[in-house]
């Protein structure tokens, strides 16, 4: 159990971070198969050279181009550091991005931008993290504070639990790292650095700390590492994997053209690309075994479109009202039946991206699995870690999660607090 906490660093020693890749603010990650939609082609080509990367860093053969950490399922998202206007320590969530930010210098501010159980973990935050970042502005996942810490039994031993958001994190209570983490006032893991002069300006590099948390800070580390060798692939495992990607390649080229067709209208909620979108969202929602067949997929987002649509123009009251959506039926259902061996194709090369990102994630996984549980009706049932984050330097980060496995419980699992 203890294996994967070993990463978390408790100590006296200097916090530090080791980062790569600088981009935009990170307030939304995609999954690497949507990119398709988002940027068309090149979400494709970028995809693709993702999962080419990560495969020859499993088979001993990378050039360092990508760089891989372990997504942690902590919730809140917090941000906090020296802000570089005016030098002061603060604390917050992703809101101290928004236009009129909410940034908390003292508790009076986080009780005037916050409530409830957000306020307090804040609160926790900037009582202790003041002690641990000294420099700079970072992101990270809250993991506890020390409330919600419990003492369970797994498998007839006792076990210290933290649940942030869908996973349950367990560790040994006579353990080092258990008795570290019973003593912490809060657990938190650290995954992006900002830099620039002012919050508006600020960029993003991804990557882990490095040093302690000190005495009342848990510090988990976001770093990827296999000392034991287990994730390499074997010559049967590359002859697998190669073959979904020439797969992958095959649908793609073939998908290009309404791919990015359908990228240019990916931020209209009635166009047919960002309902496509949400419609895999929904499958990933609805179903236990995995995507069904391309052609009756191809039908059945056709079907959700027209209910989607229907269902918007049913909650308009006037008909200028319903107007809009009237004619984006028309239109969207147009654009459906005049492509449909185009969208065969788009839908083809999701479904296919998604099965070597699976593919490549349950190699993976095989360092990173103990420890992760989901709670169930009868117990705990033994899971995977959320996913993963791959970072590169010319496509930016994506994270890879096994969406059957841990976007359906997170969809469907009831968040303790909000």
């Amino acid at each position: 159990m203890e294996r994967l906490l070993v990463n978390g660093y408790i100590g006296e020693k200097v916090f530090s971070f080791k980062g790569f890749q600088t981009q935009k603010k990170n307030k939304h990650l995609e999954h690497l198969e949507d990119q398709i939609i988002d940027e068309g082609s090149k979400g494709g080509v970028n995809a693709v050279n993702f999962l080419k990367a990560i495969r020859n860093m499993l088979a001993g053969q990378s050039g360092k181009k990508v760089n891989m950490t372990v997504k942690w399922d902590g919730a809140p998202a917090v941000i906090c550091g020296i802000n570089p206007e005016n030098g002061k320590f603060f604390v917050g969530t992703k809101s101290v991005f928004n236009k009129n930010p909410k940034i908390n210098y003292t508790v009076s501010d986080i009780n005037r931008n916050h409530s409830g159980v957000l306020a307090d973990k804040l609160t926790v935050c900037l009582q202790n993290l003041k002690r641990v970042v000294s420099n700079g502005v970072y992101q990270g996942d809250l993991l506890f504070t020390s409330g919600d810490l419990k003492t369970d039994s797994i498998d007839g031993e006792s076990m210290i639990t933290f649940t942030p958001n869908t996973i349950t994190y367990a560790v040994p209570s006579n353990s080092g790292i258990g008795r570290k983490i019973k003593s912490a006032r809060l657990g938190i893991v650290f995954h992006t650095k900002y830099t620039g002069k002012t919050m508006q300006d600020l960029r993003a590099g991804f990557g882990t700390v490095t040093g302690g948390g000190g005495r009342n800070v848990f510090l988990a580390s976001a770093g990827y590492k296999d000392t034991s060798g287990m994730s390499k692939f074997t010559s049967s495992e590359l002859a697998k994997f190669d073959s979904l990607i020439r797969m992958a390649e095959g649908s793609l080229k073939k998908a290009g053209p309404i791919l990015d067709l359908l990228s240019s209208y990916s931020n209209d909620p009635v166009a047919v690309s960002f309902r496509l979108k949400a419609y895999f969202n929904q499958v990933v929602r609805n179903s236990g075994s995995g995507f069904g067949r391309v052609k009756d997929m191809q039908k059945q987002f056709r079907d959700y479109y027209i209910s989607f649509i229907n269902a918007e123009i049913s909650a308009r009251k006037t008909p200028a009202g319903q107007e809009k959506y009237i004619q984006a039926k028309k239109d969207g259902l147009a654009f459906i039946d005049r492509n449909q061996s185009a969208l065969y194709f788009a839908i083809a090369s999701h479904k296919s991206l998604m099965s070597a990102k699976d593919f490549l994630i349950s190699k993976l996984n095989q360092v990173q699995s103990i420890g992760h549980f989901l709670k169930t009706p009868n117990g705990y049932r033994v899971t995977a870690p959320e996913g993963f984050v791959a970072v590169d330097r010319v496509a930016g980060a994506v994270k890879l999660v096994d969406r059957l496995e841990f976007s359906r419980a997170n969809f469907t699992m009831d968040k303790n607090w909000g």
